[in-house]
Protein backbone atom coordinates (compact mmCIF):
# COMPACT_ATOMS: atom_id res chain seq x y z
CA UNK A 1 0.00 0.00 0.00
CA UNK A 2 3.26 2.73 0.95
CA UNK A 3 4.43 1.25 -2.21
CA UNK A 4 1.67 2.33 -4.20
CA UNK A 5 1.40 5.95 -2.56
CA UNK A 6 4.69 6.43 -3.01
CA UNK A 7 4.64 5.25 -6.72
CA UNK A 8 0.90 7.95 -7.72
CA UNK A 9 3.22 10.71 -5.67
CA UNK A 10 6.06 9.51 -8.30
CA UNK A 11 4.34 9.60 -11.34
CA UNK A 12 2.50 12.83 -10.68
CA UNK A 13 6.68 14.48 -9.37
CA UNK A 14 8.03 12.78 -13.01
CA UNK A 15 4.67 14.39 -14.72
CA UNK A 16 5.34 17.89 -13.02
CA UNK A 17 9.15 17.88 -13.64
CA UNK A 18 8.48 16.78 -17.34
CA UNK A 19 6.43 20.77 -17.84
CA UNK A 20 9.58 22.37 -16.44
CA UNK A 21 11.19 23.88 -19.21
CA UNK A 22 14.60 21.68 -20.50
CA UNK A 23 17.68 23.21 -20.29
CA UNK A 24 21.04 22.00 -21.67
CA UNK A 25 23.53 23.53 -19.45
CA UNK A 26 23.05 24.76 -16.42
CA UNK A 27 25.59 27.79 -15.08
CA UNK A 28 28.22 27.17 -13.14
CA UNK A 29 28.71 28.63 -9.32
CA UNK A 30 30.58 28.92 -6.23
CA UNK A 31 30.57 29.00 -2.97
CA UNK A 32 30.85 32.23 -1.44
CA UNK A 33 31.60 32.92 1.97
CA UNK A 34 29.64 36.30 3.05
CA UNK A 35 30.87 38.95 5.51
CA UNK A 36 29.98 38.14 9.29
CA UNK A 37 29.50 34.46 8.55
CA UNK A 38 27.50 31.93 6.89
CA UNK A 39 28.19 30.78 3.02
CA UNK A 40 25.68 29.98 -0.20
CA UNK A 41 25.85 28.85 -3.41
CA UNK A 42 26.19 31.56 -5.83
CA UNK A 43 25.44 32.05 -9.98
CA UNK A 44 27.20 35.53 -11.09
CA UNK A 45 26.88 36.08 -14.95
CA UNK A 46 29.46 38.69 -15.05
CA UNK A 47 29.32 41.88 -17.57
CA UNK A 48 26.49 41.45 -20.33
CA UNK A 49 26.98 41.53 -23.72
CA UNK A 50 24.30 44.30 -24.33
CA UNK A 51 24.91 46.31 -20.87
CA UNK A 52 22.11 48.95 -20.35
CA UNK A 53 24.49 50.51 -17.61
CA UNK A 54 22.15 49.59 -15.19
CA UNK A 55 23.02 48.13 -11.71
CA UNK A 56 23.43 44.52 -11.09
CA UNK A 57 20.32 42.23 -10.73
CA UNK A 58 19.75 40.20 -7.66
CA UNK A 59 17.26 37.41 -8.34
CA UNK A 60 15.61 36.49 -4.81
CA UNK A 61 14.00 33.07 -4.86
CA UNK A 62 10.81 31.66 -3.86
CA UNK A 63 10.13 29.34 -0.72
CA UNK A 64 10.96 25.83 -0.83
CA UNK A 65 13.00 26.69 -3.79
CA UNK A 66 16.86 27.39 -4.77
CA UNK A 67 18.00 30.17 -6.67
CA UNK A 68 18.66 28.34 -9.91
CA UNK A 69 15.22 26.75 -9.77
CA UNK A 70 13.44 29.34 -9.49
CA UNK A 71 14.97 31.77 -11.91
CA UNK A 72 17.07 29.28 -14.72
CA UNK A 73 14.05 29.64 -17.30
CA UNK A 74 15.00 33.97 -17.61
CA UNK A 75 18.41 33.83 -16.37
CA UNK A 76 20.03 33.81 -20.08
CA UNK A 77 17.67 36.35 -21.29
CA UNK A 78 18.56 38.70 -18.39
CA UNK A 79 21.87 38.06 -18.62
CA UNK A 80 21.94 39.40 -22.19
CA UNK A 81 21.18 42.64 -20.83
CA UNK A 82 22.24 42.94 -16.95
CA UNK A 83 24.56 41.58 -14.34
CA UNK A 84 23.01 38.61 -12.50
CA UNK A 85 23.34 37.61 -9.21
CA UNK A 86 21.49 34.52 -7.87
CA UNK A 87 22.04 32.36 -4.62
CA UNK A 88 20.28 30.39 -2.16
CA UNK A 89 18.89 32.12 0.29
CA UNK A 90 18.84 31.08 4.18
CA UNK A 91 18.07 27.92 5.25
CA UNK A 92 17.30 27.00 1.30
CA UNK A 93 19.32 24.85 -0.80
CA UNK A 94 22.91 25.30 -0.23
CA UNK A 95 22.53 28.73 1.82
CA UNK A 96 23.29 29.49 5.10
CA UNK A 97 22.04 27.73 7.91
CA UNK A 98 22.04 29.85 11.08
CA UNK A 99 19.70 28.80 14.18
CA UNK A 100 16.67 31.01 13.66
CA UNK A 101 15.56 32.14 9.96
CA UNK A 102 14.43 35.71 9.62
CA UNK A 103 13.23 37.42 6.76
CA UNK A 104 15.04 40.47 8.18
CA UNK A 105 18.21 38.64 8.27
CA UNK A 106 17.54 37.58 4.68
CA UNK A 107 17.71 40.83 3.67
CA UNK A 108 21.22 41.09 5.32
CA UNK A 109 22.41 38.26 3.36
CA UNK A 110 21.80 40.71 -0.06
CA UNK A 111 23.24 43.18 1.39
CA UNK A 112 26.31 40.74 2.42
CA UNK A 113 26.45 39.11 -0.71
CA UNK A 114 26.71 42.95 -2.37
CA UNK A 115 29.36 43.54 -0.17
CA UNK A 116 31.27 40.10 -0.88
CA UNK A 117 31.05 40.99 -4.65
CA UNK A 118 32.03 44.88 -3.97
CA UNK A 119 29.12 45.93 -5.43
CA UNK A 120 28.07 49.87 -4.55
CA UNK A 121 23.99 49.57 -5.89
CA UNK A 122 21.70 46.32 -7.02
CA UNK A 123 18.47 46.12 -8.24
CA UNK A 124 16.70 43.25 -5.96
CA UNK A 125 13.92 41.27 -8.15
CA UNK A 126 12.43 39.24 -6.15
CA UNK A 127 9.86 36.19 -6.27
CA UNK A 128 7.11 35.32 -3.84
CA UNK A 129 8.98 35.06 -0.87
CA UNK A 130 12.23 36.50 -2.60
CA UNK A 131 9.99 39.63 -2.80
CA UNK A 132 9.23 40.34 0.87
CA UNK A 133 13.35 40.01 1.14
CA UNK A 134 13.45 42.37 -1.54
CA UNK A 135 11.11 45.02 0.33
CA UNK A 136 12.95 44.44 3.44
CA UNK A 137 16.48 44.62 1.42
CA UNK A 138 15.13 48.69 0.92
CA UNK A 139 14.12 48.72 4.38
CA UNK A 140 16.93 47.78 5.81
CA UNK A 141 19.59 48.91 3.42
CA UNK A 142 18.03 51.95 1.36
CA UNK A 143 21.68 53.34 0.33
CA UNK A 144 22.11 49.49 -1.49
CA UNK A 145 18.84 49.53 -3.59
CA UNK A 146 18.62 51.53 -6.61
CA UNK A 147 15.33 49.89 -8.22
CA UNK A 148 13.35 47.07 -7.20
CA UNK A 149 11.34 44.50 -9.17
CA UNK A 150 8.58 42.36 -6.93
CA UNK A 151 6.72 39.38 -8.89
CA UNK A 152 3.63 37.32 -7.07
CA UNK A 153 4.26 39.70 -4.51
CA UNK A 154 2.12 41.31 -1.76
CA UNK A 155 2.06 43.79 1.39
CA UNK A 156 1.22 41.52 3.50
CA UNK A 157 -0.69 37.92 4.24
CA UNK A 158 -3.14 38.52 7.39
CA UNK A 159 -6.21 40.32 7.11
CA UNK A 160 -6.65 43.00 9.09
CA UNK A 161 -7.48 42.07 12.87
CA UNK A 162 -6.75 38.47 12.23
CA UNK A 163 -6.39 36.25 15.06
CA UNK A 164 -2.42 35.35 15.87
CA UNK A 165 -3.72 32.47 16.59
CA UNK A 166 -4.80 31.37 13.41
CA UNK A 167 -1.88 32.35 11.38
CA UNK A 168 -0.01 30.02 14.03
CA UNK A 169 -2.61 27.53 12.83
CA UNK A 170 -1.82 27.92 8.99
CA UNK A 171 1.96 27.97 9.35
CA UNK A 172 2.04 24.67 11.64
CA UNK A 173 -0.52 23.14 8.75
CA UNK A 174 1.49 24.24 5.85
CA UNK A 175 4.19 22.82 8.30
CA UNK A 176 3.02 19.59 7.99
CA UNK A 177 2.14 19.41 4.60
CA UNK A 178 6.13 20.21 3.72
CA UNK A 179 6.96 17.16 6.27
CA UNK A 180 4.95 15.00 3.90
CA UNK A 181 6.26 16.21 0.68
CA UNK A 182 9.85 16.03 2.44
CA UNK A 183 9.38 12.11 3.15
CA UNK A 184 7.70 10.94 0.53
CA UNK A 185 10.71 13.08 -2.09
CA UNK A 186 13.15 11.15 -0.21
CA UNK A 187 11.56 7.57 -1.28
CA UNK A 188 11.06 8.75 -5.06
CA UNK A 189 14.91 8.12 -6.32
CA UNK A 190 13.98 4.60 -7.17
CA UNK A 191 10.85 5.51 -9.13
CA UNK A 192 11.94 8.12 -10.89
CA UNK A 193 13.17 7.06 -14.99
CA UNK A 194 16.74 7.05 -15.30
CA UNK A 195 16.19 9.54 -18.16
CA UNK A 196 14.21 11.77 -17.06
CA UNK A 197 15.58 15.36 -18.11
CA UNK A 198 15.10 17.61 -15.38
CA UNK A 199 16.30 14.93 -12.27
CA UNK A 200 18.48 18.02 -11.31
CA UNK A 201 15.25 20.19 -10.98
CA UNK A 202 14.07 17.26 -8.37
CA UNK A 203 17.03 17.16 -6.44
CA UNK A 204 16.77 20.99 -6.12
CA UNK A 205 13.32 20.28 -4.39
CA UNK A 206 15.19 17.77 -2.19
CA UNK A 207 17.42 20.22 -1.24
CA UNK A 208 15.15 22.45 1.22
CA UNK A 209 14.09 20.53 4.78
CA UNK A 210 10.40 20.42 5.60
CA UNK A 211 11.63 22.59 9.21
CA UNK A 212 13.48 24.92 7.21
CA UNK A 213 9.85 25.69 4.79
CA UNK A 214 7.90 25.41 8.75
CA UNK A 215 10.20 28.64 9.55
CA UNK A 216 10.38 30.09 6.57
CA UNK A 217 6.07 30.05 6.55
CA UNK A 218 6.12 31.10 10.03
CA UNK A 219 8.08 34.09 9.13
CA UNK A 220 6.07 34.63 5.59
CA UNK A 221 2.43 34.74 7.32
CA UNK A 222 4.01 37.19 9.62
CA UNK A 223 5.30 39.46 7.36
CA UNK A 224 3.77 43.18 6.80
CA UNK A 225 5.24 46.24 4.82
CA UNK A 226 1.99 48.14 4.31
CA UNK A 227 3.03 51.02 6.68
CA UNK A 228 6.21 51.66 5.14
CA UNK A 229 6.66 50.19 1.77
CA UNK A 230 4.63 53.31 -0.03
CA UNK A 231 8.15 55.40 1.07
CA UNK A 232 9.95 53.72 -1.62
CA UNK A 233 11.76 56.19 -3.09
CA UNK A 234 13.64 54.20 -5.69
CA UNK A 235 11.85 53.24 -9.62
CA UNK A 236 9.86 49.99 -8.97
CA UNK A 237 7.44 47.55 -10.95
CA UNK A 238 5.45 44.51 -9.75
CA UNK A 239 4.82 41.20 -12.13
CA UNK A 240 1.00 40.34 -11.17
CA UNK A 241 0.39 36.80 -11.53
CA UNK A 242 -3.15 36.95 -12.32
CA UNK A 243 -4.29 33.30 -11.66
CA UNK A 244 -2.73 32.66 -8.40
CA UNK A 245 -4.37 30.98 -5.89
CA UNK A 246 -1.01 31.14 -3.32
CA UNK A 247 -1.16 35.10 -3.02
CA UNK A 248 -3.90 36.53 -4.71
CA UNK A 249 -4.37 39.25 -7.55
CA UNK A 250 -6.31 41.46 -5.24
CA UNK A 251 -3.25 41.29 -2.67
CA UNK A 252 -0.95 41.72 -5.47
CA UNK A 253 -2.94 44.88 -6.77
CA UNK A 254 -3.01 46.70 -3.54
CA UNK A 255 1.06 46.32 -3.14
CA UNK A 256 1.19 48.19 -6.46
CA UNK A 257 -1.65 50.61 -5.58
CA UNK A 258 0.88 51.46 -2.50
CA UNK A 259 4.52 51.99 -4.50
CA UNK A 260 4.73 55.41 -5.89
CA UNK A 261 4.66 55.60 -9.36
CA UNK A 262 5.26 51.81 -9.86
CA UNK A 263 4.73 50.31 -13.28
CA UNK A 264 2.74 46.69 -13.04
CA UNK A 265 2.64 43.81 -15.97
CA UNK A 266 -0.26 41.20 -15.30
CA UNK A 267 0.65 37.76 -16.55
CA UNK A 268 -1.99 35.81 -17.44
CA UNK A 269 -0.55 32.49 -14.75
CA UNK A 270 -0.63 30.89 -11.45
CA UNK A 271 1.67 31.16 -8.53
CA UNK A 272 4.80 28.88 -10.42
CA UNK A 273 4.49 31.04 -13.21
CA UNK A 274 8.46 31.90 -13.43
CA UNK A 275 9.69 28.16 -13.89
CA UNK A 276 5.65 26.08 -14.87
CA UNK A 277 4.52 29.19 -17.08
CA UNK A 278 7.75 30.73 -18.14
CA UNK A 279 7.28 31.64 -21.19
CA UNK A 280 4.55 34.18 -20.12
CA UNK A 281 6.02 35.04 -17.24
CA UNK A 282 9.46 35.73 -18.96
CA UNK A 283 8.24 38.94 -20.79
CA UNK A 284 6.17 40.88 -18.22
CA UNK A 285 9.65 40.15 -16.17
CA UNK A 286 12.05 41.69 -19.17
CA UNK A 287 10.01 44.61 -19.11
CA UNK A 288 9.76 45.46 -15.31
CA UNK A 289 13.44 45.38 -15.55
CA UNK A 290 13.60 47.58 -18.52
CA UNK A 291 11.32 49.86 -16.55
CA UNK A 292 12.83 49.94 -13.52
CA UNK A 293 16.75 50.37 -14.78
CA UNK A 294 15.46 53.10 -17.39
CA UNK A 295 14.28 54.99 -14.72
CA UNK A 296 17.26 54.92 -12.06
CA UNK A 297 18.80 58.69 -12.16
CA UNK A 298 22.42 58.76 -13.97
CA UNK A 299 24.68 58.69 -10.79
CA UNK A 300 23.67 55.65 -9.63
CA UNK A 301 24.23 54.23 -12.99
CA UNK A 302 27.38 52.40 -13.63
Amino acid sequence: MRRGLVGDVALRTVSRLAHIPAVDELPSGRTLELPGGGRTYLVDTGPPPDDVGAPPVVLLHALACTGLLTWYPSLGALAKRYRVIVFDQRWHGAGTRPPQFRLEDCADDVAAVAEALRLPSVIPVGYSMGSLVAQLTWRRHPHLVAGAVFAASTANFARPGRDARVLNGVSIGIGRAAEWRCRMLAELDEHLPAELDNRWAYHQFRSTSASAITAATAAITRFDSSAWIGGMDVPTAVVLTRRDRAIRPARQRRLAALLPDATTYEVDAGHAACVLEADAFRPALLAACASVSSRIPAPVRR
